[in-house]
């Protein structure tokens, strides 16, 4: 799995330098803490504690100065506010100015544990032999973060996952144009990108070229402005994989349109791949020519739907382990169950939990959750969820009928099963326990409370049983 560090051992800078060290030497605990003290004169005692506990410092042979955080969450808080007061510490301390780099633990730091000194890293010499090869791929227009190893498949988005592997292993040969559609934010640039770098992966020497359909239009435009024609077509005639994002951008822009049409022919002609995006079919996107409708639609197009509450806590894990955090299990089945509709805004929630975890403390109840992603979540769910509907989901997933949750029956596989789901509408609504009772054949508050202690017991005694619970509670916020 790619790293939004491009592994730890490999250095995130803030842009002052882009070699990779020959060697590192750790700074003596007392340099170091000369360091630190006069950053904490700067910022403040608090400022300091919240942002640079958990953290070390090295210096490199060639005088760079890296700072070892806890997790990405830290790299990003420090290099957004503090960089240049580090910058100044440094150069106070050692006397010469040193351009500063970022290095992330090899191990996740426990989110409540993110304040925990780290111990001192030993004296080490690490060479650039021990550092695996990077490649970039920005001048194809590519994010490395965006590869297959990275994208977390589910049932909405697999056959999507499996068509873009099979495009990036036999480009122009098959499925071609693959268009790629679904709503914003689920994973379509991601397969379009992870395709650039697998091709660029197996075949180094390929034109592969990654642009949305406004850059395109810009640089079309800039062409007809600056007369330079040629560079422009040559610049997108003469790829062996294009990448187009977004190309609903193209309603209503006739001339952009034109252009483009004559690409993909030229293109196509000369089997070379073709990928494209859009948030709707190519039957869907208003004022584009029937021509272009129609090339479209030429090889495949693949949807990439909602992903399901299973695929969104994998999503979440993955991420978590990206950002090097680790959150208790309650957390993410929150935000799995709350943000629904849209990966990116999963991932931005996940992000934002950790960072205030890893700057402020932990996050220890669901309704300061809440409040920290109100702006995000879904705060309607629990008025749309009704009795019949847990009644029925439950039913389902125990093979019975929803008379056998309200009647009287008591045998042990009923008795269970009423339990579970007089436990799930207590969770998952507002209703008084009296009229749940009343809900499931005129029982009593009591046997409400009763379920609702061995459901809990349950929980606590078995992973298995959990793991049941939070699948019918999802099925229940979706259906």
């Amino acid at each position: 799995m790619a790293r939004n560090d491009e592994s730890t051992n490999q250095p995130a800078t803030n842009g002052f330098n882009h070699h990779a060290p020959t060697e590192l030497f750790a700074l003596t605990p007392t340099l170091w803490d000369r360091v630190c003290e006069v950053l904490r004169q700067r910022l403040g005692g608090d400022n300091f504690q919240r942002c640079f506990s958990g953290t070390s410092g090295r210096l490199a042979d060639d005088g760079r100065f890296i700072i070892t955080v806890p997790n990405p969450i830290h790299q990003l808080w420090i290099e957004s506010n503090h960089t240049a007061a580090v910058a100044d510490a440094v150069a106070e301390v050692t006397g010469v100015p040193a351009a500063i780099e970022f290095h992330v633990a090899t191990e996740p730091v426990p989110a409540g544990l993110a304040f925990a000194p780290m111990p001192e890293i030993k004296a080490a010499r690490v060479t650039a032999a021990d550092q695996p090869p990077i490649r970039f791929f920005s001048d194809a227009g590519l994010n490395a973060k965006f590869n297959f190893d990275s994208f977390v498949a589910g049932p909405n988005s697999s056959y999507s996952l499996a068509v873009a592997r099979a495009v990036a292993e036999k480009p122009g040969r098959i499925y071609n144009p693959l268009f790629f559609h679904g709503p914003t934010g689920l994973g379509k640039t991601h397969l379009m990108q992870a395709i650039g770098q697998e091709v660029l992966a197996r075949k180094p020497r390929t034109n592969v070229r990654y642009v949305t359909s406004e850059q395109f239009t810009n640089e079309f435009v800039d062409a007809i402005k600056k007369q330079t024609f040629s560079q422009f077509r040559q610049k997108y005639r003469k790829v062996d994989v294009l990448l187009i994002d977004d190309v609903h951008f193209f309603e209503g822009k006739d001339s952009t349109q034109e252009e483009f049409f004559h690409t993909f022919n030229e293109l196509f002609n000369n089997a070379k791949q073709i990928v494209l995006a859009s948030d709707r079919p190519p039957s869907d996107i208003k004022n584009l020519e029937s021509r272009l409708v129609s090339r479209f639609e030429w090889g495949l197009a693949t949807q990439i739907q909602m992903p399901d509450f299973e695929t969104r806590i994998a999503i979440l894990r993955r991420k978590q382990s990206d950002f090097n955090v680790a959150l208790d299990s309650w957390i993410l089945d929150f935000m799995a169950h709350r943000i629904r509709a849209n990966v990116r805004k999963l991932e931005g929630a996940l992000m934002r939990v950790a960072a205030h975890v890893s700057l402020e403390g932990p996050v220890t109840t669901e309704s300061a959750l809440a409040t920290l992603l109100h702006d995000v979540i879904d705060d309607d769910q629990s008025k749309t969820i009704t009795v019949d509907r847990v009644q029925r989901i439950v039913a389902t997933h125990y093979d019975l009928r929803v008379s056998d949750l309200t009647g009287p029956r008591r045998p042990k596989n009923i008795a269970e099963a009423r339990q579970v789901a007089m436990f799930l509408v207590r969770s998952l609504t507002k209703l008084p326990l009296v009229q749940i009772g009343d809900e499931f054949g005129g029982r009593d508050h009591g046997t409400v409370i009763h379920a609702c202690k061995v459901v809990t017991n349950l929980v606590n005694g078995s992973n298995d049983f959990k793991r049941t619970l939070d699948s019918l509670a999802g099925k229940i916020r979706e259906s």
